[in-house]
């Protein structure tokens, strides 16, 4: 295992399937883990506005019997005065025994890491890599369909910018017979880079559409992602495509009976909210088993047995 967990490529498979087993016991037994972490401290550094995922890291101490510390934005920390990633970090190292951190900049995560004296776990950076989120994804994926391998799995939205939806890609091509159907307007195609590294120097299968409706009956899992206002340089680009996919309770009626509708969140639209009271919808399960895995991966870095 690793010091830090910057990218989900920093675990093997083999270890992330450790962790889903440790969710899984915590999830069957939580009294059994109430005091692991009993006199241990997490540093929240949260340079970015988050919700679910800073709440689940600090749920998540909590239930382990640790304490946390922090902050939730950049300007009530000694950011606003320009203190730079490093020497934040190098100082709050010395504070707590693990540090969980979000930011804005790509790599910010990585320089902390290189500077601390403590475990660093990436809570997201910029639209590059969100760990902690994958590793919710592929427990949720595990209890909601038994498996993580031979998968038809749908991604659809912002593919472009969402960090999820990348780190997501990189974690399951590495389990047998996956095939992802990747689904977005043409200005929001995944990126190159994990188009040529990833999916095709990996031989993975896969295809790209704009049609969600064409592809539905073909799906296992159906992963919804918001088109993300914070990451367009264009007020108006943002507008035209933000509501390029909405999906309805129609829309699922052609869809397998036991898919699993996955969405990161926060939601705005894209899933209509008569799809919660469907079977199918995952995404209020999987929110909770963020906090589970994170549980387990905060023992596993910290090295409580």
């Amino acid at each position: 295992m690793t010091k830090s967990l910057i990218d989900i490529l920093d675990l093997s498979t083999g270890e992330i399937d450790e962790l889903i087993e440790t969710a899984n016991r915590i999830i069957e037994n939580p009294q059994a883990y109430a005091h692991k972490c009993e006199g241990k401290k997490l540093a929240t550094l949260f340079f970015e506005p988050s919700t679910r995922t800073r709440l689940s890291f600090e749920a998540a101490m909590y239930e382990l019997g640790g304490h946390v510390l922090g902050f939730s934005e950049a300007a009530s920390s000694s950011a606003s005065k320009g203190e730079s990633v490093s020497d934040t970090v190098r100082v709050v190292s010395g504070y707590a025994d693990i540090i969980a951190m979000r930011h804005p900049k790509e790599g910010a995560p990585m320089v902390a890491s290189m500077k601390s004296l403590v475990p660093v776990i990436n809570a997201g950076d910029g639209g590059h890599n969100h760990p902690t989120q994958t590793l919710t994804d592929l427990l949720t994926i595990r209890r909601k369909m038994g498996r993580l391998d031979h998968l038809t799995v749908g991604l659809c939205g912002d593919l472009k910018f969402g960090r999820t939806v990348h780190s997501l890609i990189g974690a399951l091509s590495r389990y047998e017979g996956i095939r992802f159907v990747l689904i977005s307007p043409q200005e929001l195609t995944i990126p190159d880079y994990i188009r040529e590294e990833v999916l095709e120097d990996g031989h993975q299968d896969y295809v790209e559409t704009t049609d969600l409706e064409a592809v539905m009956p073909e799906l296992d899992i159906l992963y919804m992602t918001r088109v993300q206002r914070e990451r367009f340089f264009n007020e108006a680009d943002y507008i035209r495509l933000k509501d390029s996919y909405i999906l309805t309770r129609e829309k699922l009626d052609s869809a397998k009976k036991d898919m699993c509708i996955l969405h990161p969140l926060p939601r705005v639209n894209e899933i209509s909210v008569d799809v919660d009271e469907d079977s199918r919808a995952g995404y209020f399960d999987q929110a909770l088993y963020g906090k589970y895995i994170r549980m387990a991966l905060i023992l596993k870095l910290l090295g409580v047995e």
